[in-house]
């Protein structure tokens, strides 16, 4: 076993129990995996206007919906056995649990049609559902995705989960739409966090990835021990002010962590990891994951 699957497994084991004891270590990890994500998206979304990649022109949702803190706060510490079932706006969940670059870009997007709310869903829950059998100490993460429009089935994936105790996390991305009855028609209920059956369900800031890291952690070693599904409804917005890397910069500064030659350095080495992996793409590759909304650049 490596080191950092080790380290993934005494953290998974254990959770987080103290909330203040995150090492610098993994604050700046947090960060640099943030980054990299809005650097993916970015990426794909020039490549798509440059005509070097072909398919869905909505590729990239990180620079303007901001999901990078809610998809590296859960995804980062998750195991290898462990199963994510991604919504088509956090493919970047696939980078962060491992991988490669060129699957990325490559032949894992290169498809007509995307999983749908269904299959992501069922995915999971019959992932979940095997490993409670197995005993294994797995779990399974659904990102349902803010625009889950099909409220029995999700209410009986809730309902599912809670009956069976089953070691699964669902991770709903509330982008809160202007209209409040945009979400109340598409899941039945104005907030997410109310439809959880029976377990917990816990509301937190979509932009904030500490905030997000603390709480998956322990929903996380929820799951591993028996004890059932948890809820986690992060809020997130598409207001320049509430951009994650932003507030994460702000926040590794007050500590004497961050530098402007860090930044540099994580991107400028990412960077390289990009250009090796978009030369190994084949001509007329396609690119199918998200939407293409983001429009502002790492700087």
């Amino acid at each position: 076993m490596t080191t950092r699957t080790k380290e993934q497994s005494a953290a998974a084991t254990t959770g987080n129990h103290n909330f203040s004891l995150i090492s610098n270590e993994k604050l700046l990890q947090l960060y640099a995996t943030m980054v990299k994500c809005r650097m993916i998206t970015e990426r794909a979304r020039v490549l798509i206007e440059q005509n070097k990649l072909t398919g869905n022109e909505d590729a990239t949702v990180g620079a303007e919906s901001r999901l990078e803190a809610a998809a590296v706060g859960v995804a980062i510490d998750l195991l290898p056995e462990d199963t994510v079932a991604p919504s088509h706006r956090d493919f970047i969940v696939n980078f962060i649990k491992g991988l490669p670059l060129d699957k990325i870009f490559g032949p894992v997007f290169a498809r007509a049609t995307r999983p749908g709310f269904a299959a992501q869903i069922n995915l999971a829950t019959s992932k979940a559902l095997a490993n409670k059998a197995k005993k294994n100490g797995r779990i399974a993460v659904a990102f349902p995705g803010d625009g889950s429009n099909s409220p029995s089935l999700w209410h009986e994936a809730l309902a599912l989960a809670s009956v069976q105790q089953l070691p699964i996390l669902f991770v709903c991305q509330n982008m809160l739409p202007a209209d409040p009855l945009r979400r109340k028609k598409q899941t039945g209920v104005e907030k997410i966090a109310a439809q959880a059956c029976g377990f917990p369900a816990i509301t937190v800031d979509g932009n904030d990835v500490v905030a997000v890291y603390r709480v998956a952690t322990e929903a996380i070693a929820h799951a591993r021990k028996g004890n059932g599904p948890t809820l986690i409804e992060c809020k997130t917005g598409r207001s320049t002010a509430r951009d994650p890397i932003v507030n994460m910069e702000t926040y590794l500064t007050r500590k004497g962590l961050f530098s402007e030659k860090m930044k540099l350095e994580v991107a400028a080495s990412f960077t390289r990891e990009l250009d090796a992996a978009i030369a190994l793409l084949p001509p007329g590759a396609t690119f199918h994951p998200a939407s293409n909304r983001g429009k502002r650049m790492i700087k």
